[in-house]
């Protein structure tokens, strides 16, 4: 048999630092940021935001104290002009006065200057080189390589202040480019791609290395998941090759609230760190800045302590990691191929009722002897041993232990690789594997049967992402077809840290393009929970809608409106619209770039003002905020993508 791989990621820089196999921490330089030391051996550090107006004093403080005593290692504020670079001093000693010392960092975004009195008062900058010293106004512009070169001269005069000033202080910075907010120079260039976030870095890293300066952490933060990890992987392979190894601080910006927040969170955050990238994190929620902390820290204490695998499997990659691209399976029945990949849950556990398939999407009206599917319907269940003693919705599967099974209308065996007897008269057959049950013998069987097989994929391991992508890219190399469906198990979680280790272990992989259906189960966690973060982990990787997407941002200082109230708001009046992303910003610095991937956009740009956007163009200047949200429906309406919400029955 031919074991051949693609060898797709051959065609970039290779990423020296991670190993896709086993569990390893990239080695990153260490810096100071203050006290507080990051990157190289130190714990991978969490930090939040501040979202109160940073002139006034009382509040950012007071909000900093509870950020700080809900375990915030770094406390970033933000300073979008002089005077609230000024008013850091007042922040800073206060915070000292009260027994407080965690680091504190200026966000800076158009005016270098207020950097450079931020430098004075506090243990670290971050800025973003798609406006700290360029434009976003969406021009197209023509550069020759001479004029490109001039712009990058300008650039350098305007940032190298800075640079030299915080190497003198002692101070760190965060060069953190963001997906919304890169400039019309980068966008000419290298157009709105992971490419262009990672040059738009690297130009400002080039010019602090020309000073001798290194005290420097990196981001590339998107809204969209798959975006921020191609973009954080391109990162690291560039400065692998040009010999730098600066840590990076991971984030999901704009991940919106609730359950949404956390699963997309947890996907784009999780990867990495399954990855052994990542130093710091900030999970970005339309919530209280003390919110995002919990979330954080459970997110990186599964690495804490994260012993090293011991696979030997060192092959080539069957995918791209810069890239999305799916992978190539056989359909089967409505799983793999083209086919948007399915939900399946286990009913195992108790009696099978029409009232149990309520917490699967499906509603059972006596009086109308019908079934009513909602957004959420599953599409497969498993039984264990069970019959199933009603009539089924017309959409429904039914997985039944193969020793057990009757032979009616779409109920399919389900077995382990070991035990699946392929002579079974079922015509479409399930087997559960892990990745060392795909030897050679059974991938032959496999591959002979593959167009009556899906492959339930699970892991027992610690470092169950990997073991799954590993385990797809087994049956890649040995051109083995089979639609392939995760599943990950999860007993005795609360229901946030289900979310989070579910969707990193069984989300991550569907960034990198593997994955025809996901399958959630753990004791204790309820039906309607699971199915909801297998719909959910789906819609992060844009893999399947099912629902409104919100593309919110967490607030901070500059924010114009409540966004936690405006977002509710949206949501209550919007939530019916399946396949429809809108964004919610608080103000200008990156609501008119992330707009380019929603199809609405409410963006603060006044006090009491919105402005309105299709897509990434200006509807609608300075509606009173009063208005605003019957204004966004009637932007929808008028575009034909309203609906009336559905009446329930």
């Amino acid at each position: 048999m031919n074991m051949e791989s693609n060898n797709a990621s051959e065609q970039h820089p290779p990423l020296d630092g991670v190993d896709w196999y086993n569990y390893h921490r990239r080695i990153s330089r260490k810096i100071k940021v203050g006290d507080l030391t990051l990157g190289g051996d130190a714990p991978i550090r969490i930090q939040s935001m501040t979202t109160a107006d940073t002139l006034d004093v009382s509040k950012t403080v007071d909000e900093s104290i509870r950020m700080i005593e809900a375990g915030s290692e770094l406390v970033r504020i933000t300073a979008p002009s002089r005077k609230e670079a000024e008013a850091l001093h007042s922040i800073s000693e206060e915070l000292k006065s009260k027994g407080h010392h965690a680091p504190l960092v200026a966000d800076i975004h158009f005016t270098p200057n207020a950097a450079e009195i931020a430098a004075d008062y506090v243990e670290k900058i971050r800025v973003n080189p798609g406006n700290y010293a360029d434009k976003k106004k969406f021009e197209e512009i023509e550069y020759t390589d001479e004029s490109y070169a001039e712009e990058l001269e300008r650039i350098r005069s305007r940032f190298t202040p800075l640079v030299l000033k915080c190497k003198a202080l002692g101070r760190a910075m965060r060069i953190g480019t963001n997906h919304g907010s890169l400039s019309d120079r980068i966008m000419s260039r290298y157009g709105d791609t992971p490419k262009g976030m990672v040059e738009s870095a690297m130009e400002f890293l080039r010019i602090c290395r020309e000073h001798d300066y290194h005290d420097l952490v990196i981001s590339m933060k998107a809204s969209n998941p798959q975006i921020m990890v191609q973009a954080y992987r391109l990162l690291v392979a560039h400065m692998d090759a040009e010999g730098m190894d600066y840590p990076l601080h991971l984030g999901v910006t704009e991940a919106g609230d609730g359950e949404d927040g956390r699963i997309k969170s947890a996907i784009g955050i999780g990867s990495l760190l399954e990855d052994g990238l990542g130093d710091t994190v900030r999970v970005s929620l339309t919530e209280a800045p003390e919110a995002e902390l919990p979330v954080a820290r459970r997110l990186v204490d599964r690495y804490a302590n994260r012993p090293p695998e011991n696979s030997s499997d060192q092959e080539p990659l069957t995918f791209d990691p810069y890239s999305y691209q799916r992978r190539m399976s056989n359909q089967v029945l409505n799983i793999g191929d083209r086919c948007v990949p399915v939900v399946v849950n286990d009913l195992s556990a108790s009696e099978v009722t029409e009232a149990k398939l309520f917490g699967c999407g499906y509603r059972y009206s006596v009086p109308l002897d019908k079934w009513h599917l909602d957004d959420f319907a599953c599409d497969m269940v498993y039984v264990g041993e069970q019959p199933v003693s009603f009539e089924l919705p017309g959409t429904l599967g039914v997985l039944q232990e193969a020793h057990a099974w009757q032979n009616r209308e779409r109920h399919y065996p389900i077995w382990t690789l070991n035990e699946w007897e392929s002579n079974h008269p079922s015509a479409v057959h399930f087997v559960r594997a892990q990745r060392t049950d795909l030897t050679l013998e059974k991938l032959l069987e496999l591959k002979e049967q593959a167009s009556r097989v899906v492959v339930v994929l699970e892991s027992h391991s610690q470092h169950a992402m990997a073991d799954l992508r590993a385990a797809c890219m087994v049956l890649d190399r040995a051109q083995c077809r089979v639609p392939v469906i995760l599943r990950g198990s999860y007993d005795g979680l609360d229901s946030e840290r289900f979310q989070l280790h579910a969707s990193t272990d069984c989300g991550a992989p569907f960034v990198d393009g593997f994955g025809d259906g996901v399958w959630l189960d753990g004791k204790g966690v309820p039906l309607q929970l699971r199915n909801s973060t297998a719909f959910g982990i789906l819609q992060a990787t844009r893999t399947r809608t099912s629902k409104t997407e919100y593309i919110s941002c967490p607030s901070c200082g500059r924010t114009l409106f409540d966004l936690q109230d405006t977002t509710a708001k949206i949501r209550k009046v919007t939530s019916h619209l399946k396949g429809i992303k809108i964004g919610i910003m608080g103000c200008i610095v990156n609501g008119p770039g992330e707009m380019a991937d929603a199809d609405y956009g409410y963006v603060g740009t006044g006090p009491g003002k919105i402005t309105l956007y299709k897509e990434k163009e200006v509807v609608e200047r300075n509606v009173p905020e009063a208005k605003a949200v019957d204004a966004l429906i009637e932007l929808i309406r008028t575009h034909g993508d309203w609906v009336e919400p559905r009446v329930q029955d």
